[in-house]
């Protein structure tokens, strides 16, 4: 990307902490006097958040796999358009709890969608903008699972056990494929552990 601010996108299976250290890694930037934009997919507009209210409604149990796709996509286009762009070329930091990387991992590597085809939709949904830097909180997924469901599950959570390991697993190939972009971050061990994994995985892509 040739805008002068950066995007940094946290990733993984839910339960793996990501909420809890972008809240740590946003109090870092900013004391490092960053501009930062702190943002979640689907989701960061209004037309976004309203597409995410349908896409992890449980009660759409019929929604067909490529609808789920493009629901997402269409999100996606709208934040980059309305809130990512904008922030990028202003020289702001983006804090992004998921990006395209996990179209990759829960449509193609959980739902079982061809590659090529979610590659094709996420090319369309993310408008040109390629993270700069993407962590991906790395969780045995039957914990994750307790974790993330204690008060309930969405559409996604709901699938089970098996869905969640083929979505790690896609985690850790696009890991593999992209290893420059893409860093595993081992989500287990204290707030304060994982925090400091966080911040060494960001050593020499911003300034903290």
């Amino acid at each position: 990307m040739s805008n002068p601010g950066l995007l940094i996108t946290l990733e993984g299976v839910d339960g793996g902490g990501k909420t809890t250290q972008a809240s740590l890694l946003v109090e870092d930037l900013e004391a490092a006097g960053h501009e930062v934009v702190r943002l979640r997919e689907p989701g960061g507009t209004r037309l976004s958040e309203k597409l995410r209210l349908l896409v992890l409604d449980p009660q759409y149990e019929e929604m067909c796999d490529e609808c789920e796709l493009l629901l997402y996509e269409a999100a996606r286009a709208q934040l980059v358009h309305q809130i990512i762009r904008p922030a990028l070329e202003r020289g702001a930091v983006i804090v992004c709890d998921r990006f395209f990387d996990s179209t990759y991992a829960y449509q193609a590597g959980g739902r079982g969608l061809p590659r090529d085809l979610v590659k094709t939709a996420n090319d369309l949904g993310r408008c040109g903008i390629v993270p700069n830097a993407t962590l991906v909180f790395d969780i045995d997924p039957k914990e994750a699972l307790t974790r993330a469901t204690h008060e309930g599950a969405d559409r996604l959570e709901s699938e089970g056990m098996e869905f969640q390991q083929r979505v790690r697993d896609e985690y850790l190939r696009l890991a593999r494929e992209e290893p420059d972009r893409v860093h595993i971050v081992d989500a287990i061990g204290t707030v304060e552990v994982v925090h400091a994994r966080v911040r060494e995985a960001l050593r020499g892509v911003v300034s903290l």
